[in-house]
């Protein structure tokens, strides 16, 4: 099906009609930061929540008010600060109007061209053009349209979690249209012609909406294959000491660029690293993320915590405002995600033997949930461990370590735990940990969360670790 090419003519207004509205930058910005239409006022946000189990830092200022939590919760996501991105803006590589034929076409969209393709999108959903703004971050969960590859460095939060409906349209090498789709990640990814693009479409629960906008540039999306939005083969096995480490760590966000991790390699306390591989509630892209970046890092000295953002225990767990998609069949998500999570690890490089990572957000424990989040996990254990793989877990000493360590002795444990305690202790140990679980080099320890740190001249904001995690040999 051909696809359909922008044409460059001033646009036609009809009498009594506005002109077709650009979008400021100062709107921009308060869109994306309050979630909300860039052309409507909004309240300013509400206060945030901070960490319960986080100690005070001089580098952060305390939040304005507190939420009660269980003792010994991991921090309530939610409260994480904004990233600090350079204000979004509506740049000279693409044109962006509403339509002006009726009053109905206001409702339906705006167009939004790019390369030579035209897309329609919801009206609400702000531009953000990354040839103008590298620094921006690409985020999923909340609505919007990114322009290009952002810089080497993104600013963003240590962690972002839950999936909506998003477009992100960057410059590709292609000869037809085509178009896959991963429905355990709930995402569309396509190529397109004429001067060539590569789009990422991911969805949360209006796949419908995906696929109209993506139909809007005639691309086909009816025919669309379903296979991991990664359809490249496995890339050569890295050694299995990968995901193995004892010393410090940080995960972030999104994989940071090549000139932070030299920079961070020489300068800071840590030498090893979260990733997040996939899953449906992967909030931040990963531009940076390829086979040959893990290898270089390896090569380098740097190990690995791959960590997959699965269904989680409720929609509005930890850091998920209700966005993110929920466990509601445990057995066949937790096995979806295994296979999934073992495809996109496999294109990185990771092998049979690597810890993955299930991450799963705090929640309050509870009969029915806590059935759904165990089963579910025991099923993504069983299946890696079919496949080859080793089952690590993330989760609060209040929620998922409380639930595994009762119920230990009638489910099957993931073989490392990677339990949040912000106490800004680096330990392995915690009250709520038996010191005969996960004993033999079975540990990582989520200690501090959030964190805007810099070295070697280099500022992200990361969660801290402390690994002792064997080769499982």
């Amino acid at each position: 099906m051909p696809v359909r090419r922008s044409v460059r003519r001033p646009p036609r207004r009809p009498a009594g009609r506005r002109a077709p509205r650009v979008l400021t930058a100062a709107a921009l910005c308060a869109a994306l930061g309050a979630g909300a239409p860039a052309a409507a006022a909004t309240a300013p946000p509400a206060a945030t929540a901070p960490p319960l189990d986080a100690a005070p830092s001089a580098a952060t200022a305390p939040p304005p008010a507190a939420v009660q939590q269980p003792a010994g919760a991991e921090p309530l996501s939610a409260g994480r600060p904004a990233p600090r991105t350079a204000p979004p803006a509506v740049g000279p590589a693409v044109s962006l109007t509403r339509p002006a034929a009726s009053a109905a076409s206001d409702d339906a969209g705006k167009t939004v061209s790019y390369r030579g393709h035209t897309f329609t999108v919801p009206a609400d959903w702000p531009v953000v053009d990354l040839t103008a703004h590298p620094t921006a971050c690409v985020r999923f969960d909340r609505h919007a349209v990114y322009l290009g590859d952002p810089g080497e460095q993104q600013d963003c939060p240590a962690r972002v979690v839950g999936r909506t409906e998003a477009l992100w349209l960057r410059p590709a090498t292609a000869t037809k249209a085509a178009v896959t789709e991963n429905p355990t990640a709930r995402e569309f990814r396509a190529t397109a012609p004429a001067d060539g693009i590569a789009v990422t479409a991911p969805y949360g629960a209006d796949r419908a909406t995906a696929e109209r906008v993506l139909r809007s540039a005639g691309l086909p999306v009816a025919a669309a294959r379903t296979e991991p939005p990664a359809a490249t083969p496995a890339a050569p096995a890295l050694p299995a000491d990968a995901t193995a480490h004892q010393g410090k760590g940080f995960d972030t966000c999104t994989a940071p660029g090549q000139s932070a991790m030299d920079a961070w390699k020489a300068a800071s306390p840590y030498s090893a690293v979260g990733v997040y591989i996939g899953g449906v509630n992967r909030g931040c892209a990963q531009p940076n993320l390829t086979a040959e970046w893990v290898r270089t890092q390896y090569t380098a000295g740097w190990r690995f915590l791959p960590l997959y953002v699965g269904p989680q225990p409720a929609a509005g767990a930890g850091s998920c405002a209700s966005d993110c998609a929920a466990v509601t069949d445990p057995v066949p998500q937790g096995r979806a995600a295994a296979e999934d999570a073992v495809a996109q690890a496999g294109t990185l490089g990771f092998g049979k033997g690597s810890v993955l990572y299930n991450d799963l957000e705090q929640y309050t424990p509870g009969a029915a949930l806590t059935a759904r989040v165990l089963g579910y996990l025991e099923a993504w254990t069983a299946r890696l461990h079919e496949l080859g793989y080793r089952s690590g877990a993330y989760g609060s000493v209040s929620s998922l370590v409380a639930d595994l360590v009762a119920h230990a002795a009638g489910t099957t444990l993931p073989d490392v735990i990677h339990f949040a305690r912000w106490n800004d202790e680096a330990t392995l140990t915690d009250p709520v940990l038996p010191a005969a679980l996960w004993a033999g080099h079975q540990r990582v320890h989520q200690y501090a969360g959030d964190r805007a740190e810099t070295y070697g001249g280099v500022r992200i904001s990361v969660d801290r670790d402390l690994l002792d995690v064997g080769t499982g040999a």
